[in-house]
């Protein structure tokens, strides 16, 4: 009898370890729900890759997570931000494919309307007889943002970890903040906010690092998903991507990783891509990083339109020499 307990016991220890090794990656990301692991369901086989407050990747099955909504930080430590961490952001120009993915995400998670786009995709052209590419465009979280030094109330704020946020608390609706920004990525919230966000977040407590509940006559922008991040999750614009343009990491690990779990040192991803920052001659240093788009496949050209347009620039140009 002793020994059949000695025997159940140490299967039990090698299952209870086996699932431990299972769930032990993905346990450092504070979002995880243990249950299933533990009611002997199947596994679907389904992979996510989940990113980590401590800048580490890890892949887990879906039925093993669950989401998680920690209750909201205090506003002090919203204002302080993350300890040792300065968050960067790279986009992809070459595999940006203008689905506005990305855009969509943004505003179901935060709520948004759809005049008020927190990450915008422009169509772009350099030239007539180029084909053209698409620049998503959010918030750049300036190192040495126009915006925070205009505000009276002290309503948008810099954090340590390199986010700017904007506490609608505070915000008494000036828009000087959006009067400052060279790139007009502040938005005048001019609406009372809807039955989506009503429904969802029902009353928890208003966080800046979480921007809902969202309040009518206030500033707002995008705000890098802090309140993602804490949870071990990457920003939705990010995750959501299905082209992986978008990278996003801690600039003092110097690593950056996209939806798909590809992770690249930050440094040398920049150097062997041409990476250049928007408009980063005005000296707002913006912590969101362009790689140009080269190679692209995405549209492809109009080739026949190409020829016909290079047939008339020839013309043009031999009609001036004459």
């Amino acid at each position: 009898m002793q020994e059949d307990d000695k025997q159940n016991n140490r299967t039990g220890r090698r299952d209870f370890l086996r699932k431990s090794l299972i769930t032990g990656g993905v346990l450092a990301t504070g979002a995880i729900g243990l249950e299933k692991v533990f009611s002997g369901e199947k596994d679907s086989g389904e992979k996510v890759k989940v990113f980590s407050p401590d800048g580490k990747v890890y892949e887990a099955s879906t039925d093993h997570l669950k989401e998680f909504r920690p209750p909201p930080v205090t506003n002090a430590e919203a204002r302080r931000g993350i300890a040792n961490k300065k968050f960067v952001m790279v986009i992809d120009l070459a595999k940006c494919d203008g689905c506005k993915t990305c855009t969509a995400v943004c505003q179901e998670m935060h709520y948004t309307e759809s005049d008020r786009e927190w990450i915008k995709v422009f169509k772009m052209k350099d030239a007539d007889i180029t084909a053209p590419y698409f620049f998503p465009k959010p918030c750049f979280h300036c190192d040495n943002p126009p915006c925070t030094k205009v505000c009276p109330v002290n309503a948008t704020f810099k954090r340590q970890d390199g986010i700017v946020l904007i506490d609608n608390e505070r915000c008494i609706g000036c828009r000087m903040c959006m009067a400052a920004c060279p790139y007009s990525t502040r938005f005048f919230n001019w609406s009372h906010p809807d039955s989506r966000q009503t429904a969802a977040i029902g009353n928890i407590p208003y966080s800046p690092e979480q921007s809902v509940p969202r309040r009518m006559g206030t500033v707002e922008k995008c705000d890098f998903c802090p309140d993602m991040i804490r949870q071990g999750k990457m920003p939705a614009c990010v995750n959501g991507c299905p082209m992986n343009v978008i990278y996003f990491g801690d600039q003092n690990e110097d690593a950056v990783t996209n939806a798909s779990g590809v992770t690249v040192k930050l440094s040398q991803f920049l150097e062997d891509n041409a990476g250049y920052r928007h408009l980063e001659e005005l000296g707002t240093e913006p912590r969101v990083y362009y790689l140009s788009p080269k190679n692209r496949k995405y549209p492809k050209p109009d080739m026949k339109s190409v020829r016909k347009e290079k047939k008339h620039i020839e013309m043009d140009m031999g009609m001036m020499q004459m």
